[in-house]
């Protein structure tokens, strides 16, 4: 497996020709193409490569990508941890600590064949089973980054000094499920997001040109905001990151308070879950960053043997009802796991 050549995919842009790879944002302002892997916890990698290509994404080769069996799934919060968390949170925000915070849990199984595992065999399926207009593949076994992602939220996008990001909050089947409270949620992350950006961005010029739009995909509809503004001069990637990483979307308001109920509660690192994924032009000042949602992994660093990861969770509220938040991170997880597990490869058509 390791004798596969580092390379990353995004749509159909694919990168190979690896020149370096740096944890220092300020290279993605420098020059070239670099990919970009960012773990919820703080690590990240840029990978600059040399060849870039416009090429489809492959259709899947049976057998190329063996899977965990479906019942092989663990979780680092079951049912019951995960709804006492939400409880727990609600305390929180009855104690005014916080107004909402992401609660996740990582799904991991081990590797039938981890030597031959290929992530981006893996997005192939992904491709065809859960289509994501951020869908890609970073592939760096040497540096331990082996990404699989089909996520559906864009984190930041730059042309320029304008800068764009697409907070998801508010997921159910259809657009009639979505509650009062997806709608409050979304509201609450936005105003958020604004307040990230706006530390960053020229003032004034943070903007909302889209707030709580329903936007359909595989399986589930989401509430999708816009939040716009244009970079302060002298500002660029390292400025950018760090004042709105992690994504709000994927934390919680207010975000520091967030974040030490997040570390809390959750027993198991997050690590892209939840991240930024994605590239960076610095020749051409462009670039589109993923939050890390809907996204695979693999992990070759466990003692008995490398498993694949995956994470879920749900935005938790004072109108949180905790089995319904656990509902919700199954229905955001078992279109994905069926798809990993090879059952879409199994049945010919689109996994449910």
């Amino acid at each position: 497996m390791h004798d596969l050549a580092p390379m990353a995919r995004f749509g159909h842009l694919v990168a190979t020709g690896l020149r370096d790879v740096t944890n220092d944002p300020a290279a993605l302002d420098s020059a070239g193409f670099w990919a970009v892997a960012a773990d919820f916890e703080g690590r990240l990698t840029c990978a600059r490569f040399d060849d870039i290509r416009i090429e489809p994404v492959p259709d899947p080769v049976p057998g190329q990508w063996q899977g965990p069996a479906a019942g092989d799934w663990s979780t680092s919060l079951d049912r019951a941890a995960y709804t006492a968390g939400v409880r727990r949170i609600r305390e929180h925000i009855a104690a005014g600590e916080v107004y909402q915070a992401n609660l996740c849990r990582v799904l991991s199984a081990p590797l039938p064949d981890p030597a031959a595992a290929d992530v981006d065999a893996l997005t192939a399926l992904l491709a065809r089973g859960n289509p994501a207009p951020y869908a890609g593949t970073i592939r760096l076994p040497a540096y331990g980054v082996e990404i699989a992602t089909a996520s559906p939220e864009l984190y930041l996008r730059r042309i320029g000094d304008t800068v764009e990001s697409g907070p998801i909050k508010g997921t159910g089947r259809t657009a009639e499920e979505l509650l009062e409270k997806d709608h409050a949620e979304n509201v609450m992350i936005v105003d958020l997001v604004r307040n990230d950006l706006g530390r960053v961005c020229a003032t004034g010029s943070v903007s909302v040109p889209a707030l709580c739009a329903v936007e359909p995909h595989p399986g589930l509809v989401h509430l999708v905001s816009t939040v716009r503004g244009e970079l302060a001069r002298d500002a660029g990637w390292r400025e950018l990151l760090a004042a709105t990483f992690p994504p709000g979307s994927v934390t919680g308001a207010p975000k520091s308070s967030a974040l030490k109920i997040i570390d809390a509660l959750e027993t198991a690192p997050r690590g892209p879950y939840c991240g930024g994924i994605g590239w960076v032009d610095a020749d051409r000042g462009t670039g589109e960053l993923a939050v890390g949602i809907r996204t695979f992994w693999i992990d070759r660093t466990p003692a008995d043997g490398p498993r694949l990861r995956f994470g879920t969770g749900a935005g938790i509220t004072w109108g949180s009802d905790p089995e319904l938040e656990w509902a919700e991170t199954e229905l955001k997880a078992s279109r994905l796991l069926a798809v990993a597990s090879g059952a879409y490869a199994a049945s010919g058509r689109t996994a449910g």
